[in-house]
């Protein structure tokens, strides 16, 4: 039987996928030296680690979840092999609230954008029940700017203000850039970064 991780498993086999270029997304690296990534961080969708593995560099306490078996496996391998302090586990970003835990920051490097309408809303009632009120939510996403129809779904800068309606306010929405490995010619992609605070 498959199991619900082994689509993604697959991603990770003999190749990098796209979004995994073995660092940080800049747009994150800013907001850590800026010291938002602190407390407790809980990164969602987290693959191999690099964003969870980056909070903690800064002193975080971080977790990283994703479906994939095999992202958590090399998430927890890179940890131990940087000396670094961070849990990660094997979770389905859309039932957050199973973790049981809070979190005064969660971060998303790529994984809103690939629900549809019925699963957004089902991973927006996850991040409610997992961060606390005040609690931020820092998501960069594929934008609706990048040319062409290859990749995942582009979301429109005016959606994600509807995703989060209630119980949240969105502070910010700003264009920026996700660094890809080399894909259709190109090694960048347009994004949107959102900062978002729970109310």
């Amino acid at each position: 039987m498959t199991t619900p991780s082994a689509g993604w498993d697959s991603a990770y086999q003999d190749h990098l996928p796209p979004w995994d270029i073995g660092r940080p997304q800049p747009a994150f690296v800013r907001l850590a030296g800026s010291g938002l990534l602190s407390g407790r961080v809980l990164d969602a969708g987290c693959g191999t680690g690099e964003h969870a593995l980056l909070a903690a560099g800064h002193g975080a306490t971080a977790m990283g979840v994703d479906l994939s078996a095999l992202a958590i496996e090399k998430a927890r391998g890179k940890a131990a092999e940087r000396g670094l302090t961070a849990r990660f586990e094997v979770c389905d970003a859309l039932h957050l609230e199973r973790l049981g835990e809070s979190f005064d920051t969660v971060i998303d490097s790529g994984l809103f954008h690939v629900f549809d309408d019925a699963d957004r809303a089902r991973y927006v009632t996850g991040l409610t029940a997992v961060i606390g009120p005040g609690g931020m939510y820092y998501m960069m996403c594929f934008s609706d700017r990048q040319p062409g129809v290859w990749g995942p779904r582009r979301v429109r800068r005016e959606e994600i203000p509807l995703a989060f309606a209630d119980g949240w306010a969105v502070e910010s929405i700003t264009p920026d850039t996700f660094t890809v490995n080399p894909i259709e010619g190109t090694t960048s992609v347009s994004a949107w970064l959102a900062v978002i605070r729970r109310r």
